[in-house]
């Protein structure tokens, strides 16, 4: 509930004198700013005002303490914390025109208000507020920039675990697949092995079955997947060679079989070479075996791509490396192309275009990986995710050049003016906050470097110059 506070034994010019702004002014100054504004009382769980509600007027928090935040659906970004002592709300010269948060009080609080109407008479009475409230005023801005700018980090780095979660589920969930198939050839192996020793094989048939499972691992690297009609038709014409031959589980032996190489010409050859009886155990053993191998390099295959990201991540943040330090830029863009992996890959089509000699530059690493991921998601968001993205490095006398073009629609010529603005942004509500450019202008020139574009229908290029001395 909000009401105008009983008296107490403070008075409201007591309370205001305890405030830095207000400390140094004069009693007939601090009578007319009370007289003029309009004392509350905000119980403890009770809102001051709503989000959207007309921003009127200015509040001068005496006692207690009020926290705003966003609460209609889906709305998010920074909030506040205001406590006594502190100026919020309305200020002259702002031009807000409706509050962006719901402020409510999170302790019994004590305040003046002061509506927008008093404010030019106020800074006629009071001329020493207008550049302390000026200062509030920047402080307030600063604070908000800091908040969006660890929003859009957040947001930034949210994007990429999820991409990196999916990336690397890819590889675990085949590698754990194929680590379960493994032991079930395995099993399979040491049975069949133990019928074969029960067979007492000769030396000349222990041979030419470890011969011919030599022969078919050597071609396994070089045979090319066959295609799925093809592969069934194969199956088909080698489980009606076996069921002719009595072999149990024909449908079964067929398709490892095939996926061996395994042809009619080479099962007649092992037929013949073998004693009547055995070709069964003989078939479940070249299975096995073969396919053991193949899901060792499976597993090899996605543990060495689970290695790779983790790699990438690495070398993206600079891990346990210095914040400064000599970077290799074409390596930055590798490691960044990897993390950004799961956007590219419905459709964007990427060229490198790197100079071999390129030196390397004094940077923080990190950072400048920001740079790349910023301008790079961004070229993604305006293909529609479809698209050729081109990257070029090159030297330019004495600096480092990185062009990132993309193949989208170009940039509105009355957007080109506000690019690199904090808190501009064309994407839609809750799909951008507008730091992605500012943040990348801020870093390039904190390297004492450059920053432009082109842009046009169908191709829009930004350029990133380096220095290759710092000083």
């Amino acid at each position: 509930m909000i009401s105008p506070r009983p008296s107490e034994k403070q008075s409201p010019e007591a309370a205001l004198r305890q405030i830095n702004i207000f400390s140094d002014l004069r009693e007939d100054q601090l009578q007319w700013f009370v007289s003029n504004a309009k004392q509350l009382l905000v119980s403890s769980g009770d809102v001051l005002l709503h989000e959207g509600d007309p921003a009127e007027a200015l509040f001068v928090l005496l006692e207690g303490e009020i926290r705003g935040r966003r609460e209609s659906a889906g709305a998010d970004g920074p909030g506040f914390v205001a406590r006594a002592g502190q100026v919020v709300g309305l200020l002259p010269f702002s031009r807000m025109t409706h509050f962006p948060l719901t402020a409510r009080a999170i302790a019994s609080t004590w305040m003046l208000a002061l509506h927008k109407d008093r404010f030019q008479e106020m800074l006629q009475r009071i001329p020493e507020l207008l550049p302390r409230l000026i200062g509030v005023m920047a402080d307030r801005i600063r604070e908000y920039s800091r908040a969006e700018q660890q929003r859009d980090k957040l947001s930034a780095l949210g994007k990429l675990s999820a991409g990196l979660a999916h990336e690397l589920n890819n590889p675990a969930s085949a590698a754990r697949r194929a680590a379960e198939g493994l032991r079930e050839c395995m099993q399979e192996l040491r049975r069949v092995n133990k019928a074969l020793d029960s067979e007492s094989l000769s030396c000349e048939e222990r041979s030419a079955l470890a011969s011919f499972e030599e022969d078919l691992l050597d071609q396994m690297a070089s045979t090319s997947p066959l295609d799925p009609l093809e592969q069934s038709d194969i199956e088909q014409d080698l489980a009606s060679w076996l069921n002719r031959h009595h072999i149990a589980n024909a449908s079964r032996l067929a398709s490892g079989l095939v996926e061996a190489g395994v042809d009619i010409a080479m099962l007649e050859k092992l037929d013949a070479r073998f004693r009547a009886g055995l070709l069964s155990h003989i078939l479940a053993r070249v299975v096995s075996s073969v396919g053991s191998e193949r899901l060792t390099r499976e597993i090899e295959a996605s543990t060495g791509r689970i290695s790779e990201l983790v790699r990438a991540i690495k070398e993206y943040t600079y891990m346990d490396q210095a914040p400064e330090q000599e970077v290799d830029v074409r390596r930055g863009i590798e490691s960044t192309l990897t993390m950004l992996k799961f956007r590219l890959k419905h459709g964007v089509e990427v060229r490198r275009e790197f100079d071999p000699d390129l030196p390397r530059v004094f940077a923080r690493g990190s950072e400048l990986n920001q740079v790349w991921t910023n301008i790079i998601d961004n070229a993604i968001d305006a293909m529609g995710g479809k698209g050729e993205l081109t990257i070029r490095t090159s030297k330019e006398l004495d600096f480092v050049l990185v062009q990132i073009i993309d193949s989208g629609p170009g940039i509105a010529g009355a957007v080109k003016p506000h690019i690199f603005e904090p808190f501009f942004t064309t994407k839609g509500v809750g799909e951008g906050t507008g730091m992605g450019l500012d943040t990348v202008y801020r870093i390039v020139r904190s390297h004492r470097g450059e920053i432009s574009f082109e842009s046009e229908p169908g191709r829009t290029s930004f350029q990133v110059r380096l220095p290759l001395k710092t000083a």
